[in-house]
């Protein structure tokens, strides 16, 4: 079986030096925000979010996945919050490597979120990509319907539509592969977990649920993105609503 053999492949006697034990220079710790005229958005400020502040044994024991979400909006306030505790930047290191919310392989961070907006006060429908360095939103190229075809690529589950934002996660391949070779693939999909169960956790002290999606056409998701999957890939998504009233 394939997966058989990529695990065996990526163990380390299968393992040359790596292009950083090379000498090769390290590619860039983010996408480059463009400056063709889309709309660069700076984010409030995630800890003057208000917070239910659930504290985490009670976050834990209540995570569930939840896939029918209020008709609430989601705030903008809320959003950077999210964003901030599933990939913040606390610290970058010497413009090497950056430290943040979630851990990473070799602090690599080789993810980009991207976030399908259905409902967030101060920001218009669409297609957006988060820029962690400065704790931004870049506003992408306008496509038509893309929350149907984000449905569509996602084999149709309404929950893309339903949600206040679907969270879109790709890797930068490179950037892990750089220090780890082809065992480098094996770590991308660790960290999607981190970051995922932080935004399971996260969501409820903003009364949202979450639901992860793996269920996915690749090729589809990757030409909505606009990546070049040679390079970057979608590797896993998350519905997020307002959790409805209960009684």
């Amino acid at each position: 079986m394939i997966g058989r053999e990529f695990l065996e492949k990526t163990t380390y006697r299968h393992l040359g030096p790596s292009e950083q034990a090379r000498g090769i220079a390290q590619p860039q710790l983010q996408l480059t925000p463009e400056r063709d005229g889309r709309l660069l958005i700076d984010l409030p400020k995630p800890r003057e979010t208000p917070l239910r502040q659930m504290p985490l044994a009670a976050a834990i024991d209540r995570r569930v996945s939840v896939r029918s979400y209020a008709a609430a909006p989601l705030t903008i306030a809320e959003l950077s919050w999210l964003l901030w505790c599933t990939q913040g930047v606390r610290e970058v290191i010497l413009h090497q490597a950056t430290l943040r919310t979630v851990p990473s392989a070799g602090a690599r961070h080789a993810l980009e979120t991207y976030l399908l907006v259905n409902r967030v006060t101060g920001l218009r429908p669409g297609l957006y990509r988060f820029v962690a360095i400065g704790h931004q939103l870049l506003e992408m190229d306008g496509l038509q319907d893309p929350c149907l075809l984000i449905r569509a690529a996602c084999l149709g589950q309404q929950m893309v539509t339903g949600s206040a934002v679907t969270f879109i996660w790709t890797a930068v391949i490179r950037r892990m592969t750089w220090r780890y070779g082809a065992r480098g693939y094996r770590y991308v999909f660790l960290d999607a977990g981190h970051v995922c169960q932080n935004l399971y956790l996260a969501a409820q002290d903003v009364g949202c649920g979450v639901c992860a999606v793996a269920a996915f056409d690749d090729e589809a998701m990757n030409r909505i993105l606009g990546i070049n999957p040679e390079e970057q890939f979608t590797v896993y998504l998350a519905t997020l609503g307002k959790v409805e009233a209960a009684g």
